[in-house]
């Protein structure tokens, strides 16, 4: 039986000769999407058998993954605790092909906090479940150059991977079923209900050295009442940064002067999931909290910039960026049958995502140039660090669900469910200490701050500017959705379903979405499957209410204001910018299965999405030209229409979010799992997992009358969208068990991407293979120990161009940092021991 059933969604492009190749190589092919080593475990720690458990997906009673209309994978607890490595993002990375985890730096707090995305579309257009309800998402907004960007997805990384039973992956569209932001798809991350004790420890580090890990988790519980569960998971990392930064050759003598690699980290977790009867039903609960520490660094300012006071920093500093990320939630709710052939679950569901950013080893300038109101001089004093402000997402769900069976076609039941959700969304912005936003100790304009060359002072802390008092926000909405689900076998060998969802909300209205779905099973080994959606992805109240002020430079090299304009705000309605409003999408999976024997499954599904309305964040919108003496450029004579909404507000440069393009993403996913039994007990599962997709931007639309869609959204924003992640990512794995030995090979090949958004010159990193490999030995029932490498063989991206990348090698950036999928640390090994008792 696999261990993880992989009924697959992905889509585009025909049949390539690649794809042959692998499919040939691969006798119909392996084990689960993306898997990881099978080590024999006892007979408790068997992977359940998939056939027999439900999945996202449906919610009619006992249909599963092998039945489903949709495509399904399901990775279990032993592939995740097998893959090396200790973070849910990077676990999925290397086992579920339709999943990124870009791995980027020196991009402020998402060095921190990865985006994860799912079929190529961005980090809020997934949906997460954990145990089937609603995640709440990260306060971060990502607005870096990254993927992702202006976007707030879900911070994965915040469940201990100790915790989890198994991960379900829903690549389709599901917005009908399970609301907003599932228009990719949903990612399900079921909790353990164990009540024994089982835990692991993990040392590793690269080959360069450095990265050093040190994971430990462990998960115990114990029977309460009649059937039910109390279960804890404890777990703690620590690992070390890695820094991939060649020499700065603009110093004298040219050296290492950047951190570019994986941030310094620690993370502690403490989760729980219980249940316990009461009367005809159960209460349960579960959640947790998580915390992390994040130690990385920005740009360098060289010895001579007007950013480095040389009393202070006479050789130039790296201003040190210090975030520290706490997340709580904590579910409640009842489940009970109803009569016969129903069942209701009434649950409520907190959540909150809290990320403070401090700078460290770092000047204000304009402070230490300050003069003096008597004259005396300047004060030539600043901090060196700051706290320089927090966000902060709260979440409070209420879902009341009623699911069960009426009389339907041919002595086939009906299966129906229907239920209410109510949501309230709130997002919060603090202020940073005066010294790490201020221009001056009054952070007034009107006071001349030069540095000694006669150059205006640059305010704020470097690095990380503070947030203002002007920009901190405590705002937030609700909503509520009601849906109606139905799923039915017309014939034995004909499924039809549909769902039809409508949301409301308090601040941009409401969206009615509606899926169908059908399954025809030919014969017991072959079927066709397919779904037709429509989706929506409700604006974010991080995108709604999140600003910033920064006093920077403009392109003339005046001081100027720089805005993070709220949405809706009177900046962003003089520039004629709507309102946002919803995402929209329709989707569409085609697929087939073939199943010809126990051991063996092969699918083929492809995928189209259409997005209409994506919202993104503009680039910096500034005046005109002043123009000249035949056509001066005035706010009153129309000559210069941005300067003229501009000034009023006293606002150098605005930037925004706003529905401003519309997408296609095509896809496909083909995945062949084969099992091989041998004489004496010995087994090999193979798995070939090929995807491909590819995204395109087909309208991109202003809504202003003075910007226009070039300066709106360039053309490097547009190569982000389209080209930032992999277009291809294929695994290929065997595990083969053999008495108390395990041993496991597996490749990850992650297709070219592209950027160009600092340079505006496009560079292209070009696909790689990456090979992982473990033996493990189990010495008992209770305990077993692997040892490991992977990235086995050193591989590395291509390197920058040093002329079309200038002047980022020649600072010490070798690999760039825009869209790297497997990132720049080279290869890792590690030994990993789990025990139970």
């Amino acid at each position: 039986m696999s261990k993880r059933h992989a009924t697959s969604a992905r889509a585009l492009m025909p049949l390539s000769t690649l794809a042959l190749a692998l499919l040939a190589a691969l006798p119909a092919a392996a084990q689960e999407t993306a898997t990881a080593t099978q080590a024999e475990p006892p007979a408790a720690a068997q992977p359940t058998e998939l056939d027999t458990i439900e999945v996202i997906g449906s919610r009619a009673r006992g249909r599963t993954a092998a039945e489903a209309a949709a495509p399904v994978d399901v990775i279990s607890r032993e592939q995740l605790q097998s893959a090396g490595v200790q973070e849910i993002g990077q676990a999925l990375q290397m086992l579920e092909p339709s999943f990124n985890f870009s791995r980027t730096f020196v991009s402020d707090g998402t060095d921190i906090i990865r985006p994860a995305t799912l079929r190529a579309l961005g980090p809020d257009q997934v949906l997460v479940l954990v145990n089937g309800k609603r995640r709440h998402q990260q306060a971060l907004v990502n607005v870096q150059q990254t993927i992702g960007r202006g976007s707030a997805g879900t911070d994965i990384n915040a469940i201990p991977i100790s915790a989890i039973e198994r991960i379900e992956v829903l690549r389709d569209g599901a917005a009908a079923q399970y609301g907003s932001d599932a228009i990719s798809g949903v990612i399900n991350i079921v909790l353990k209900r164990s009540t024994d004790t089982s835990g692991s420890l993990e040392v590793g580090q690269t080959y360069a050295g450095d990265g050093e890990v040190l994971h430990g988790g462990l998960n115990t519980g114990f029977g309460l009442a009649d059937g039910g569960f109390l279960n804890f998971t404890f777990e703690y990392r620590d690992r070390g940064e890695t820094n991939r930064a060649g020499p700065n050759l603009d110093l004298n003598p040219p050296r290492v002067a950047l951190r570019l690699g994986d941030a310094d980290s620690t993370d502690a977790y403490l989760w729980t999931n219980a249940a316990v009867p009461i009367g005809p039903g159960e209460l349960y609960w579960f959640g947790g909290y998580s915390k992390r520490k994040g130690d990385s660094s920005g740009i360098f300012r060289a010895a001579g910039d007007e950013r480095a006071v040389p009393e202070v920093y006479p050789d130039g500093f790296l201003p040190n960026l210090l975030t520290s990320v706490e997340d709580a939630s904590l579910a409640f709710g009842y489940r009970a049958p109803l009569g016969e052939n129903w069942d209701w679950d009434v649950s409520v569901n907190r959540g909150r995502s809290k990320f403070d950013f401090a700078e460290g080893n770092s000047i204000n300038v304009s402070w230490w140039y300050e003069p003096k109101p008597d004259g005396s001089g300047i004060y030539a004093q600043s901090p060196n660090s700051a706290y320089t402000g927090g966000l902060q997402f709260d979440q409070t769900t209420f879902n009341l669900d009623f699911r069960g069976t009426v009389k339907g076609f041919n002595d086939n039941p009906l299966s129906l469910a229907a239920g209410f959700e109510w949501r309230e969304d709130n997002y919060k912005i603090k202020a940073g200490d005066p010294v790490s936003y201020s221009y001056g100790r009054t952070n007034s304009g009107a006071i001349p701050i030069l540095t000694p060359s006669g150059a205006v002072a640059p305010p704020g802390i470097q690095g990380f500017p503070g947030f203002t008092p002007g920009t901190a926000v405590d705002d937030g909405r609700h909503s509520m959705a009601v849906y109606l689900d139905a799923e039915a076998k017309l014939t034995q060998r004909f499924l039809l379903g549909a769902a039809v969802r409508f949301e409301d909300y308090s601040d941009f209205g409401n969206t009615t979405t509606g899926k169908l779905s059908a399954r025809f099973d030919a014969t017991e080994k072959f079927a066709i499957r397919g779904t037709l959606s429509t989706g929506f992805r409700a604006p974010g109240v991080q995108q709604q209410f999140y600003s910033q002020v920064s006093t920077n430079f403009d392109t003339a090299g005046n001081l100027t204001d720089t805005l993070t304009a709220r949405q809706d705000s009177a900046v962003t309605r003089a520039l004629g910018i709507k309102p946002l409003k919803e995402e929209t999408s329709t989707s569409g999976t085609l697929g087939l299965v073939y199943k010809p024997s126990e051991n063996t499954t092969f699918t083929v599904d492809v995928f189209r999405i259409d997005i209409k309305d994506r919202i993104i964040f503009s680039g910096s919108i500034g005046p005109e030209p002043v123009g000249t003496d035949d056509l001066p450029c005035r706010p009153d004579n129309g000559n210069c229409p941005i300067r003229g909404v501009l000034e009023p507000f006293r606002v150098g440069q605005a930037q925004f979010f706003t529905n401003a393009i519309d997408t296609k993403t095509q896809g496909i996913d083909i995945v062949a799992e084969h099992g091989i039994d041998f004489d004496g007990g010995s087994r090999l599962d193979l798995t070939a997992l090929v995807h491909w997709n590819k995204t395109e931007v087909t309208k991109r639309k202003s809504q202003s009358d003075i910007i226009g869609v070039d300066k709106l959204f360039g053309d490097e924003q547009v190569l982000l969208v389209e080209r930032g992640q992999p277009r291809a990512h294929h695994v290929l794995q065997g595990v083969y068990t053999t008495g108390n030995w395990s041993f496991l090979a597996r490749a990850n090949y992650f297709g070219s991407v592209a950027g160009k958004g600092f340079t505006l010159v496009k560079q292209t990193w070009g696909g790689e293979w990456l090979g992982d490999v473990a033996v493990g030995y189990r010495f008992n029932k209770n305990l077993k120990l692997t040892v490991g490498a992977n990235n086995v063989f050193d591989a590395y991206p291509d390197k920058w161009d040093p002329v079309g990348g200038a002047p980022f090698p020649q600072m010490g950036f070798k690999y760039g940092w825009e869209t790297l999928p497997f990132g720049t640390n080279g290869g890792y090994y590690y030994a990993k021991v789990d025990f139970r008792f």
